[in-house]
């Protein structure tokens, strides 16, 4: 029986968590502490997905298809296979520890914050679920809304321009989104993914009307994961954000469609644009880590880290090739655990400092000992140090797309090492050296209890994926297999607008 709802639970535990807090009082901690319980809850059911799931089966478990709106045809239809699975184990993982970070952040608006938080719980979940595309585009617009309302409301600076940057960028493409997913439907008849990729496999729709479906998908999701050059909302976004929210703003819902809807919908047109992909991604991955050694600014340097890190992601989903496919969905996780854990240790550092400004700081190690312990690891994740997470996915994503594309491959190990000297920059500069005026003359206090409850589960997930990361790829494995193999005897020649050179391997 919980086989049969476990993913409905999952899902909208939160939103019934978001409509209790709706009349919950605002009296000291009660909302965060609930909150902090349904998010608690929500992990906890999510946990009997990895738990029971059948590693040997490769198609989707846990289904839930039954009808839902006879006219049109939409199904609620929910399911997870090797690429949903730890995406939302990572969205649930990561709940809780966005209440423990909000707890003292989040002062004023308690009610509205952590209401809109679930929701956004829910969106997110939702969006890994869905396999009827009507309902995914539901929480694919859901999971837009709460958050440029959070930036615009908890932004301290230019909250309100960054939510609308935000809204506008991600919103606008959508629309494309819905336009094709509405051209199918009245094509086929149906809304359900599973359908639609026999439909679409079986060679009878014109190629060229295909190319301009898979185009609109790819634009929606390129903006939201960013793609080098739609990145442009991003480092706004990430530094007017809630650091609960700036956690998963970037990547995950844009790189799971990509895999989701272009690899599986449209196999042919995702390989013959995969050229000009590759050629972005590298493009993004050296600017990213470029622009990012000459910020100042700790959360602007992240946010250009993210951007490297997700065009490493993008390189290797376009090659096409297992181990490739099998390193970006496992890189896509680490970006959400590492990055994740370098917004909550910057965000600690401005609680007690009150600036973002690395050149304020200097000498904090001696005072700050613990937190520095933690920051470190983070930084020698993100950085690919062997034994840790971040080591395991860009081995795979350089050895499957090194066979592929190797001028470029090499070109991306530039910017490998370009991030390791960014991140090794802003560690020295912030925790060794001379103290500074900063941090001589403001008292300071090493990590309490919520916060080490908050960071050490991260270091330990970053260590723990790292050294048995076979766990992690042999569900991941089964669903990138048949991506990487389907065929391409499908016409998939681009329209001459967009006619590109040197085809796919």
């Amino acid at each position: 029986m919980l086989n049969d709802h476990i993913l409905t639970a999952i899902t909208f535990v939160p939103t019934a968590g978001a409509l209790v807090v709706a009349f919950l009082p605002r009296k000291g901690r009660v909302i965060p502490a609930f909150t902090l319980l349904v998010t608690l809850v929500t992990f906890v059911l999510s946990l009997h997905l990895p738990a029971h799931f059948d590693y040997a089966h490769h198609g989707f478990q846990f289904e839930e298809n039954r009808p839902w709106i006879s006219s049109p045809a939409i199904r609620y239809h929910l399911g997870v296979d090797g690429l949903s699975l730890w995406l939302v184990l990572l969205t649930t993982f990561l709940g809780p520890i966005g209440v423990l970070i909000s707890w003292r952040a989040i002062e004023t608006r308690t009610r509205e914050f952590y209401f809109l938080f679930l929701l956004q719980q829910t969106a997110m979940v939702g969006v890994f679920v869905a396999l009827d595309l009507f309902l995914y585009y539901g929480f694919w617009e859901l999971s837009l809304v709460p958050m440029a309302i959070l930036i615009a409301m908890f932004g301290p600076n230019r909250g309100r321009a960054a939510a609308l940057k935000f809204f506008l960028y991600t919103f606008l493409p959508s629309g494309l989104l819905l336009v094709a997913i509405l051209w199918l439907y009245a094509k086929t008849n149906t809304f359900d993914f599973v359908q639609l990729q026999a439909l679409l496999g079986n060679g009878t729709f014109a190629p060229q009307a295909l190319w301009w479906v898979s185009l609109a998908f790819l634009v929606a999701f390129a903006v939201k994961v960013p793609v080098f050059p739609l990145h442009g909302w991003l480092a706004d976004v990430i530094q007017e954000a809630p650091t609960a929210m700036a956690m998963v703003v970037a990547g995950k819902l844009g790189l799971y469609s990509i895999f989701r809807f272009n690899l599986g919908l449209f196999p042919a047109q995702s390989r013959a644009i995969a050229p000009l992909m590759i050629v972005l991604a590298v493009v993004g991955l050296l600017y990213g880590a470029l622009v990012a050694l000459a910020q100042t600014d700790m959360k602007r340097l992240i946010a250009f880290s993210i951007l490297g890190n997700l065009s490493f992601c993008t390189l290797g989903i376009f090659c096409f090739a297992v181990a490739g496919l099998n390193g970006a969905v496992f890189q896509t996780i680490n970006e959400g655990v590492t990055g994740g854990a370098l917004l909550v240790l910057v965000a600690l550092l401005y609680e007690r400092y009150g600036t973002y400004d690395m050149t304020l700081y200097g000498g904090l190690a001696a005072k700050l000992p613990m937190l520095a312990t933690l920051f470190v690891i983070t930084s020698l994740a993100l950085i690919g140090l062997p034994l840790f997470n971040g080591f395991i996915g860009e081995f795979l994503v350089l050895s499957g797309s090194f066979q592929v594309h190797p001028q470029w491959v090499a070109a991306a190990t530039v910017g490998v090492i370009l991030s390791a000297t960014y991140m090794l920059w802003m560690v020295q500069r912030i925790f060794y050296g001379k103290e500074s005026s900063l941090v001589v003359n403001r008292p300071a206090f090493d990590l309490n209890v919520r916060e080490q409850l908050t960071l050490w589960p991260m270091a330990i997930l970053m260590l723990a994926m790292g050294v048995a990361s076979p766990y992690w790829i042999k569900a991941i494995d089964g669903a990138m297999s048949p991506l990487a193999g389907n065929a391409t005897s499908v016409p998939a020649s681009p329209p001459a607008a967009i006619q590109l050179s040197g085809g796919a391997q």
